[in-house]
């Protein structure tokens, strides 16, 4: 990948931007300070995008403290009978699926990702909240409906807004520490923590008090997020960066998209990305490979279930949960900070799913206590491929902006058929 800091670079016809950045280059001493700099920039984006790893953890945790709260009546106070527990988790990815493209082409067009996610973040926080309160399935069956909506803003809109600032060779470690694995790690310990504790407390059982703590949670750092969440670089100017650190980012993203200014990019109406990443034909090939993906990953919704099998009790059950996903983070911040410096996607995503493949003839294949933990291990590994996946599909489709808003978000919608399928599996 080429340097910012080449020679070549000062004679891109890039407009001004591209003068902007000889600016800097002359005003700061040449390719040292804008290597300092650019760490500088990078430092203060990764503070600023923390927040997405906290708002991303109570979206995994709201999204499967159902499966959680089954360990502690949630089946018989609703008077769950036959299939209507996994029709209740199938349900939340209807209306899941539906918003995500409609959803990013609105903030590609409003530009204020620290406005929309947050809301969206709020809203969902408070049907959260309105789960604990229902009485049967119905009430259940329409809340998470409205759920998966308020839900589809967040994990394609904080894809959308991470590649606006980061390169592609910088997205692999940072999708990773959106939160979705260190979700599934600490969720079930949250979880445990309150099912455990909070059983009867001014006459209200346990698996209610889950959805009503962790929805006031959400909310809360929702709101903190209005504050802290960056928009995009190339509509506003943020106080929080010096003018010549706005002016790196900008040129950043110009050189590995390898145009110029995004926005000169943009040609057609507000449809046009929408048509443009309908008709790539890699678009679809990415979606058909990570949906498939997504149905091998379904295991996760009933990874309490599944730990449930081993003969413990609820609290113990949800203990161990929690190590797997662990060790998973540890050696997908490995895989991915190495997947990025070598540039590489391919052979790291398919040696993360061989070796989850291995985790299921495991699970399948022996009734040793042992050796089906283990494989639980095994399984959850497979996510470090997963969210490699996903920076490989915002590489693969850098510009312009509202094709890649439309594709991130088409390739994460699709692929939760997956997760539907998966709910009956």
């Amino acid at each position: 990948m080429r340097s910012i800091w080449s020679s070549e670079e000062k004679n891109d016809a890039s407009g001004k931007s591209g003068k902007a950045c000889d600016d800097i280059d002359a005003e700061s001493g040449g390719r040292k300070e804008l290597k300092k700099l650019e760490r500088k920039l990078l430092w203060k984006l990764d503070l600023r995008m923390s927040v997405l790893v906290m708002i991303y953890i109570l979206n995994y945790i709201d999204r499967n403290n159902a499966s959680a709260a089954r360990l502690r009546g949630f089946e018989a106070d609703l008077h769950l009978q036959g299939q209507e527990f996994a029709t209740l988790l199938s349900i939340f990815y209807v209306s899941y699926i539906l918003m995500q493209i409609p959803s990013n082409m609105f903030l590609n067009y409003i530009g204020k990702p620290s406005f929309f996610l947050p809301i969206c973040t709020m809203i969902w926080g408070t049907l959260s909240i309105l789960t604990g309160i229902t009485k049967n399935f119905v009430g259940a069956l329409m809340i998470r409906f409205f759920l998966g909506f308020a839900e589809a803003a967040f994990f394609p809109g904080a894809l959308f807004v991470l590649t606006k600032w980061y390169k592609r060779s910088e997205l692999g470690v940072r999708i990773l520490f959106c939160g979705n694995i260190i979700s599934n790690a600490f969720g079930p310990l949250v979880a445990s923590g309150i099912l455990n504790g909070m059983e009867g407390k001014l006459g209200i059982a346990a698996w209610r008090w889950l959805f009503f703590i962790e929805g006031s949670l959400t909310i809360f750092v929702a709101f903190c997020a209005i504050f802290i969440l960056p928009d995009f670089p190339a509509t506003t100017r943020a106080r929080w960066l010096s003018e010549e650190e706005h002016q790196l980012a900008m040129r950043r993203m110009e050189e590995d998209a390898g145009v110029g200014n995004e926005a000169e990019t943009e040609t057609g109406g507000r449809a046009t990305g929408l048509w443009l990443a309908i008709k790539d034909w890699k678009v679809w090939w990415l979606t058909f490979a990570i949906t498939s993906q997504v149905v091998a990953l379904s295991f996760n919704a009933f990874f309490p279930t599944l730990s449930a099998t081993m003969g413990f009790g609820p609290t113990l059950t949800l203990l161990l949960y929690a190590p797997p996903y662990v060790v998973t983070v540890v050696l997908a911040f490995f895989i991915s900070r190495h997947s990025d410096k070598t540039e590489e996607r391919f052979y790291h995503i398919t040696i993360s799913f061989f070796v989850g493949m291995v985790g299921f003839i495991v699970a399948i294949s022996t009734m040793n206590t042992v050796a089906r933990y283990n494989s639980l291990f095994l399984m959850a590994q497979s996510y470090t491929g997963f969210l490699l996946f996903y920076a490989w599909v915002s590489s693969s489709v850098p510009h312009p902006a509202s094709k890649r808003a439309v594709a991130v978000a088409l390739v994460n919608a699709f692929s939760q058929l997956g997760n539907v399928v998966g709910s009956y599996i």
